[in-house]
């Protein structure tokens, strides 16, 4: 990078937040950083340099923070579990297609099964279209966290060149820091000279030498605790700095892999698309083909049935007919029977006619003698005077 293009900490910080704004994740209210009670007892060094220093650390709680919870929170889900059920689906379902035309019928069973499988899971297409609908609602949301974290990471970019420069001012800290305790140091040096070399009678002057240089030790020492504050920041921004390069590199390495994957998926279902629907009409047209199937095959088995059936009925009914038609039409022994009744008849009426002539006579005969006694014996009563007067 030339000189023209390092930016100062603010443009870096200011650009950084920027991001975070439009990306609705920079929080209302900053808390103050437990860092700036330190920085207070460094800011009269180099009082520019620590008030950028303290405002970048300031918002290093806000950016670590976003950067755990965004990106890694960052998943596309299981949603290709559900593209991978889809088509097992599919496939099972066409294979117990081909199952069942095995035995070339559909039972009750397999019938109550499939229409089972349309309710529960659904036509092929409607499967096809699921599983479509659903890698495109994948792809999509990939696109959105792809950018979603390119905006982050290159937020977190800018914001670790304003860490960098932080870490620059604080170097720069450190070298006036050091000057101070060098400073300190001499004049706590030639203070206890004059101390070790005073010859003096009076002890109020001695007194005096050991009253500065007890000061200058004072003052030493506050500015070796300055000193070590300026320092631990530096050595700080630098490890961390230089430590979340690592985790930088982890980081954009996991975000292009997933802009690889979206790149790669958005040309495979580009070029793809044809094959996944040559795919949804091939099984639709699949399971169609096989309602034809089974359908022709019951109309073939029953035309055989039938043709068995007409060879082995019409055999019969075709002889019979003959037979009829050529065949005698009425029975000889249907007519020697009524030849025998009628001349049995005949010979029974004869005899029936014979015997019944001669119960005729008799009868008449009874009948005539019956009244010719009668009329006797009314003629004898009649002589004898004992008849009723008439």
């Amino acid at each position: 990078m030339n000189e023209a293009a390092v930016r100062t900490p603010m443009q870096y910080l200011d650009k950084a937040t920027g991001v975070l704004r439009d990306l609705g994740l920079m929080p209302a209210k900053l808390e103050p950083a437990p860092i700036n009670a330190l920085l207070e007892k460094i800011s009269h060094l180099e009082p520019d340099k620590v008030q950028v220093i303290a405002r970048t650390l300031g918002y290093a709680s806000v950016f670590n923070e976003i950067v755990r919870d965004q990106i890694a929170g960052m998943q596309i889900g299981e949603r290709y579990k559900t593209i991978t059920s889809g088509f097992d689906s599919i496939r099972d379902d066409a294979k117990r297609m081909v199952d069942q035309l095995a035995d070339s019928k559909l039972d009750v069973l397999e019938r109550a099964t499939n229409v089972w499988m349309k309710i529960s899971r659904g036509d092929i297409a409607d499967r096809f279209d699921k599983l479509r609908a659903t890698y495109l609602a994948v792809t999509k949301d990939t696109k959105d966290q792809v950018e979603r974290e390119h905006a982050i990471l290159e937020a977190y970019r800018d914001y670790r060149g304003a860490l960098k420069q932080a870490e620059v001012l604080a170097l720069e800290v450190l070298k006036t820091a050091t000057a101070k305790l060098d400073e300190a140091r001499a004049a706590l040096t030639g203070a206890t000279e004059k101390v070790a070399q005073f010859a003096g009678t009076e002890p109020a002057d001695r007194a005096r030498l050991e009253l500065e240089r007890d000061e200058h030790l004072r003052n030493m020492q506050d500015e070796e605790k300055r000193y070590q504050i300026a320092k631990d920041l530096s050595d700080n921004l630098t490890i961390s700095y230089n430590t979340s390069e690592v985790v930088m590199a982890r980081l954009a390495q996991t975000s292009s892999a997933k802009e690889r994957i979206y790149a790669q998926s958005i040309t495979f279902f580009s070029t793809n698309d044809t094959v996944l629907t040559a795919l949804k009409a091939s099984f639709t047209g699949m399971f169609g083909l096989h309602e034809s199937t089974a359908t022709l095959n019951a109309m073939k088995e029953g035309i055989s049935k039938s043709l068995e059936t007409l060879s082995q009925v019409g055999d019969k009914v075709q002889e019979d007919a003959l037979k009829a038609g050529y065949g005698p039409t009425i029975r000889a022994d249907a007519v020697k029977k009524l030849v025998d009744s009628v001349v049995n008849y005949q010979e029974r009426a004869v005899t029936i006619i014979e015997e019944m002539r001669k119960a005729s006579t008799q009868n008449s005969a009874e009948i005539r003698d019956a009244v010719e006694d009668g009329k006797r014996r009314i003629a004898k009563l009649i002589a004898d005077g004992k008849a009723l007067p008439s």
